[in-house]
């Protein structure tokens, strides 16, 4: 008699079902793999996004602008000595009836200053905040809304307070400053030569009031804010006042290149470095500050690697390398220089 042997098929598909351990290692192995591959083209894609964004909203600054000169025959002044407290309102704020934000322009009057921590210092106004900026959030005590797009106020000196600030004073090379009443037809470099907004990240440390203090300026632009250290030390105030028309809250300057490493005293991070920042000689209007002359250190930053988007005056935006050479960078933040340049950076 023969015995037969059959085989359970239900053990057998047992025995099939599921993974091996090396099978599920080699999945997993697969799918990190194409995680890795995916992730930075995933952040590649957004940051072209927001890039596209940046571009888009300094465009609708050229379109204001323009239609703000238009009717008034003249670009907007960045700040007003000798109006009373009325002036020191920023030129961003008297742009807004052209960016659709006519209800928040009837919040400022400009026959007085501004209060902080109202309806509109706290307001937050999208065009002015770049996609990329890291602390979209109001300043620590909740008084003012930060920003991410200046006006240009040249290379170094921003205004020359007169004697008394009932009789004004002088400006700098820049399109903006005090008491400006610059027509589009006085920028003799072109509007296609010359900046007028830029792109600068909001909390910056700065050093202001320095000559009010004892620092000695020079006249022209130094090689480092080393020396000027003198001054009322700031950690984390610059560009986070966007109603304000001072340079160091609302402007910029070409004293040096984007993105360049300018650390000043006081200022330093959680590893003890030295962190980057602006400096200002003296206020403008600032009770004090007759007769003496603001110089700025207010440089151009961005979260976009390697470059700065701006704004030229004849509406057009280019992203300019961090690379750019200083005295190409300084032509293009004058508006009267006479000076040669190919601006054609994109």
């Amino acid at each position: 008699m023969r015995l037969l042997l059959r085989r359970n098929p239900n053990k057998d598909k047992s025995l099939r079902s599921g993974f091996t351990i090396i099978e599920l290692l080699v999945v997993m192995a697969i799918i990190s793999i194409l995680i890795g591959l995916l992730l930075p083209a995933v952040q590649q894609a957004r940051e072209a996004a927001r890039r596209t964004q940046c571009r888009n909203k300094l465009h609708q600054i050229g379109i204001a602008l323009t239609n703000y000169a238009d009717l008034h025959q003249v670009l907007p002044p960045s700040y007003i000595v000798g109006a009373g407290t009325g002036g020191q309102w920023s030129a961003h704020v008297r742009l807004l009836p052209f960016m659709e934000e006519d209800n928040f322009y009837e919040l400022a009057d400009l026959d007085s200053g501004y209060t902080s921590g109202t309806i509109l210092s706290t307001h937050r106004v999208g065009v002015f905040i770049c996609p990329s900026e890291e602390r979209q959030m109001l300043r620590a005590g909740g008084d003012h809304y930060p920003l991410n797009y200046a006006w240009n106020g040249g290379s170094w000196k921003v205004f020359e307070h007169a004697a008394t600030f009932d009789d004004g004073g002088e400006g700098g090379d820049g399109l903006f400053h005090p008491n400006a009443n610059i027509k589009f037809t006085k920028v003799k470099d072109g509007l296609s030569n010359t900046i007028a907004f830029s792109e600068v990240k909001a909390f910056t440390p700065y050093v202001r009031d320095g000559q009010l203090s004892g620092d000695t300026v020079p006249e022209t632009p130094p090689t480092s804010l080393a020396a000027l250290t003198n001054g009322q030390f700031k950690l984390e105030s610059g560009h986070t006042e966007w109603v304000d028309g001072r340079v160091h809250q609302t402007g910029f300057t070409t004293a040096f290149t984007p993105n360049s490493s300018t650390p000043v005293e006081g200022a330093s991070g959680d590893a003890g470095d030295p962190l980057d920042g602006d400096y200002t000689s003296c206020r403008e209007g600032k009770a004090g500050c007759e007769g003496e002359t603001t110089f700025a250190a207010v440089t151009a930053r961005s979260y976009h690697t390697g470059a700065v988007f701006v704004l030229y005056l004849d509406g057009s935006v280019h992203a300019i390398s961090e690379n750019v050479s200083l005295d190409i960078w300084r032509a293009l933040g004058s508006y009267n220089g006479g000076e040669a340049i190919d601006a054609s950076f994109d």
